[in-house]
């Protein structure tokens, strides 16, 4: 039997995973309501955040499907799949065109010779524009240096969430055969070597509680066998002897258990507790290695600090910073695209892809039932020649036409440089180059200056020479300054100076930040302050309390407005934003010895 091996790259929310799941429900590998993002994370943010394998089986052929994530922050999980695969599908928006991480994956999907197969779905977006969008592709092919084969590439076009592709735009079709057809034509067989000892390399990791870690592996040469003894040669040159204690195949999204598998497919094994991403697999002690698989550094740390605010211990399950650290090393096992640094007794240091990335590790740890504290995401700084360097960004933003000058005037004053400017139809898009630093923060208030009709993706470029001070605030903290629950009265007061992130009846705690304020500076308020009662009855005091609705904070909304000085308390239940000293006397010691 012939094996295909393709991967779904593209832009995050272009349809990779709604394409996958109609593929594999009309070929009878899924019942209705099953999908590939089975993580509750994935499926409440419609995103993917782990790639994930499958299989299925078409016109007597095995083909193996990874499906990516189209985040920026998630790209590590994109670019050691594609060493892996035959060939891919690119998805793209037949609204939007090409994205910055559309331009990512392509660009090193191309420098791996790979031939893509351009899918440009969502044809039937009332905006859809598909002959302009196969225009701007072929463009992006040409100004990624791809070659002659590269840019005769095939195109379809589809509707994943109705399950149709079409090779042509006039033909008609109700399901996705053409596509699957397309892949067959244009991708080659697996190469099937099964005379010579068996080499493989993993790809991606997993875990499991009863087998450990587990490696997801291309199977280049041979025939692997279950309880087969294996060398394992590490990126360093270091070997070591191992035992394959579980084999698996792919079957849908379910993992079947096998005997054996030949060269060409793509399997998941365990047996191997020190496997990492990239090593090679073999059975023979002097096989030689598979070209190293590089991955993407970090670009954000922060740290992550046991919960010692008054209300420590309260909600959580987890709350040690023993358990903490545990659960980090644990992440390591999957999450290759984090580091976690050498720590103090008081802290452990986080290095990650991006603000996204670790908000869904802390969201993660939080729905475990975990309690911690995070500082304010940094961006790394590199010392390159004597001289300090700082993570670039390239950034596209699809805005209406009137909201672009807020946005350039913003962005420029985050140190972003304006690259290019079109408009059409009442939309403008604006790319931008700008530091990491610049960017931390300001996807709220992107929200807020394009009253929510504003597109905004980015890719991570390159270190560049550090861009010089970048003032992010132009709001300050509004402190509690008192323990207690805090009252309709004294709130209705206070949003009139700022904005809020709490209701009535919630308990507060001195240091807590329970608002901003317009002024700029940091101000100490009592939200539990309730009406002084008398016997006296004043026209017009007595007048109902209308409360705005809060600024409700999550972990990425907080790590978007928290300064230098503050916490993220993380628990099960509540999301806060504090001040890392509780009390004024203490922050205003903390002053006068920083001045000194």
């Amino acid at each position: 039997m012939q094996i295909r091996n393709i991967a779904i790259i593209a832009h995050v929310d272009h349809g990779k995973t709604t394409l996958t799941d109609a593929i594999l429900r009309q070929n009878g590998m899924f019942a209705e309501g099953e999908s590939m993002d089975s993580n509750a994370l994935e499926k409440e943010r419609g995103i993917t955040i782990y790639s994930k394998n499958t299989s299925l089986f078409y016109k007597d052929t095995k083909i193996n499907i990874v499906d990516t994530p189209g985040h920026s922050d998630f790209g590590s999980e994109v670019e050691r799949v594609l060493r892996s695969i035959d060939t891919v599908l690119l998805v793209v928006d037949a609204q939007e065109g090409p994205m910055p991480q559309t331009r990512f994956v392509l660009k090193k999907s191309l420098e791996l010779g790979l031939k893509p197969i351009v899918v440009i779905n969502k044809i039937d977006k009332p905006a859809a524009r598909p002959e302009v969008v196969h225009e701007m592709v072929l463009e992006l092919f040409l100004e990624l240096g791809a070659d002659n084969t590269q840019i005769d590439f095939p195109t379809v076009y589809a509707i994943g969430r109705e399950g149709m592709a079409k090779r042509n735009l006039n033909d008609t079709s109700d399901n996705l055969n053409p596509l699957l057809d397309v892949v067959l034509e244009h991708v080659p067989p697996a190469e099937q070597k099964l005379d010579v000892p068996v080499r493989l390399q993993p790809f991606n990791l997993a875990y499991d509680n009863f087998l450990g870690r587990l490696a997801i592996a291309r199977v280049y040469e041979g025939v692997l066998k279950m309880g087969q003894e294996v060398w394992v040669t590490k990126n360093n040159g270091e070997k070591y002897k191992g035992k394959i204690t579980k084999l698996f195949t792919f079957s849908g999204i379910k993992r079947v258990e096998s005997d054996e598998a030949i060269a060409g497919d793509i399997v998941m094994l365990a047996g191997l507790p020190e496997i990492y991403i990239g090593e090679t697999i073999s059975a023979e002690q002097n096989a030689e290695a598979l070209p190293f698989i590089h991955v993407d550094e970090p670009t954000i740390s922060l740290r992550f600090l046991v919960n010692d605010s008054p209300f420590a211990g309260k909600e959580g399950k987890f709350v040690t910073g023993r358990q903490i650290r545990e659960r980090l090393e644990r992440e390591l096992e999957v999450n290759v695209g984090l580091k976690v640094g050498c720590s103090s007794g008081e802290y452990m240091s986080v290095f990650c892809r991006g603000e996204h990335h670790i908000a869904i590790l802390c969201e993660n740890m939080r729905r475990e039932g975990f309690e911690l504290q995070v500082s304010q995401p940094h961006v790394i700084i590199k010392e390159e020649g004597g001289k300090k360097t700082e993570p670039y960004e390239e950034v596209v933003i699809d805005v209406p036409e009137e909201a672009s000058g807020t946005i350039i005037s913003t962005l420029t004053s985050r140190r972003a440089q304006l690259m290019d400017m079109k408009s059409e139809n009442g939309q403008t898009r604006l790319i931008l180059e700008a530091p990491t630093r610049g960017l931390l923060g300001y996807r709220g208030q992107f929200v807020v200056d394009t009253k929510g009709l504003g597109i905004f993706s980015s890719r991570f470029i390159e270190f560049r020479p550090y861009a010089g001070v970048i003032d992010h605030h132009d709001v300050g903290s509004m402190i509690s300054m008192e323990n207690g629950k805090a009252l309709a009265f004294s709130l209705d007061n206070l949003q009139q100076r700022g904005v809020l992130y709490i209701e009535p009846a919630v308990e507060v705690y001195e240091g807590q930040v329970i608002g901003n304020t317009s002024k700029g500076e940091d101000m100490y308020v009592n939200p539990t302050k309730g009406k002084q009662l008398t016997n006296m009855r004043a026209s017009g005091s007595d007048d109902a309390i209308f409360l705005v609705p809060p600024y409700k904070l999550d972990i990425e909304r907080g790590m978007e407005i928290m300064k230098d000085d503050e916490y993220i308390e993380i628990t099960p239940s509540s999301v806060r934003l504090r001040k890392q000293l509780l009390t004024q006397t203490a922050r205003s010691k903390a002053t006068r010895k920083d001045l000194k």
